[in-house]
């Protein structure tokens, strides 16, 4: 691809191949394995928004949006391999261009994973949104000292979000629960296992929240911390955050998604600004008297999914003995 005999831009650059690794027979020469397993991967198919999104269509809604919509629209944001080991894919027309010239990099913890996740992940984690560092980023670890490669690169199987695949992280995977030292952390751990994530207590402070993203106005975040229920775990209290759509996303193509409030705008998210101590984990107080930034019914998005309605978790006192 290109002339490396050439000292001249002209001749360099002939015959170049735009996106050689668009292709992953290209890298698939060398690396076969990684490449069969990454056809297969979230990263590639991107079906993990596919199965999001279309829990709000019928049926045959379903299947204009695969035949109209996905290939043209959302599956064009599927990473190739040189968009996370070359350069910087470009979202929205936008990209930081080469990551180390033209030299393969195998990762670069500062750009790699936040060039999809620089967004919201990565500030959060690095504390650069306003809030704290996260314990595990101020430790000097980085993303891949948790997200394993299995899981960036998939594993060959076909996985539908990325809550069914086997590689993704938890937090009982370093940290055991049962010999906590101090007895009353021992204790909160037993109480509340199973019952809210690790996040719903760790989790140190706000994290980006989307108010306008797919509302027809663009963009706009605000900052924000929401505890309600886990759609997929009803009786799991956890971080939530906003995602909001709107009925009209993608009217043009004749979807009036007809199955709107089958799913709630109110997401269960990991959050990457983990401490130790919080002030949930210091006094009981504030979710069992104070019920401190619990998601309420005047809080809920206007013409919001009627699901959101689900997720408002009832905290009920604590009974002393």
């Amino acid at each position: 691809m290109g002339n490396e005999n050439s000292n001249e831009k002209e001749g360099a650059h002939k015959d170049i191949r735009k996106k050689p690794s668009a292709n992953l027979e290209v890298c698939g020469k060398c690396h076969t394995e990684i490449a069969g397993n990454y056809s297969k991967s979230l990263h590639y198919t991107v079906h993990g928004f596919q199965h999001s999104i279309s829990r709000r269509f019928s049926k045959k809604e379903e299947t204009v949006f695969k035949n109209k919509v996905f290939g043209s629209s959302c599956k064009s944001c599927h990473a190739s391999c040189g968009d996370c080991h070359v350069l910087s894919p470009s979202v929205e027309g936008i990209s930081a261009g080469l990551i180390e010239g033209h030299k393969f990099v195998k990762k670069d913890e500062a750009k790699t994973c936040a060039f999809c996740h620089g967004g919201r992940v990565y500030p959060e984690f690095t504390g650069e949104y306003g809030g704290g560092v996260d314990v595990h980023y101020q430790k000097g670890m980085t993303c891949m000292d948790c997200h394993k490669k299995e899981g960036l690169h998939g594993d060959g199987n076909m996985y539908l979000t990325k809550n069914e695949t086997k590689a993704r992280p938890k937090c009982k995977d370093c940290h055991k629960t049962g010999g906590e030292a101090k007895a009353t952390v021992k204790l909160a751990h037993s109480k509340h296992e199973g019952k809210v994530s690790c996040y719903g207590c760790h989790s140190q402070g706000e994290y980006r929240n989307c108010y306008n993203c797919h509302m027809g106005k663009g963009s706009t975040s605000k900052p924000g911390f929401m505890l309600g229920k886990d759609q997929r775990h009803e009786k799991t209290l956890t971080t939530l955050r906003l995602i909001p759509i709107v009925k009209d996303t993608f009217l043009k193509a004749g979807i009036k998604m007809e199955g709107f409030d089958n799913v709630a705008d109110y997401k269960a998210t990991p959050v990457h600004n983990i401490k130790k101590r919080t002030e949930r984990t210091r006094s009981c107080d504030v979710c069992h008297v104070e019920k401190k930034d619990f998601l309420t019914r005047e809080m809920l998005i206007e013409k919001g999914s009627k699901a959101n309605e689900n997720l408002i978790f009832d905290m009920k006192a604590l009974k002393i003995k």
